[in-house]
């Protein structure tokens, strides 16, 4: 059974940094592109960063320079570092992994974790 546990989420003020990770099991880790996204309520999922399997990595626009996307296979275990957030960061923040080559399209990864909140506040 596959899992990918978010954690990491929490409330800080703006310019502050979180350090988002999520765990995954189940899955041969190390030969998986993993994302993340992020959710309002009643809105679409938005892509944020992704890492494939050999570290290559692609950001949106919205978060490029400030957040930085890596990986530990060693632990089956990628992050999300944030730094200098804005109260425009606020949403659920979702990690998911697939097979293949990076894409921001959501119906395209296999697996998806349950998703930590982050709250900035002004």
């Amino acid at each position: 059974q596959v899992q990918l546990v978010e954690s990491g989420g929490g409330l800080v003020q703006a310019g502050g940094s979180l350090r988002l990770s999520c765990a995954a099991s189940g899955i041969i880790f190390s030969v998986h592109t993993m994302g993340w996204y992020r959710q309002a309520p009643g809105k679409q999922r938005e892509w944020v960063a992704a890492i494939n399997s050999d570290g290559m990595t692609k950001y949106s626009d919205s978060v490029r320079g400030r957040f930085v996307i890596s990986r530990d296979n060693t632990k089956n275990t990628g992050y999300l570092q944030m730094n200098s957030l804005k109260p425009e960061d606020t949403f659920v923040y979702t990690c998911a992994v697939r097979r293949g080559i990076i894409t921001t399209v959501p119906s395209l990864w296999d697996y998806w974790g349950q998703g930590t909140q982050v709250t900035v506040s002004s």
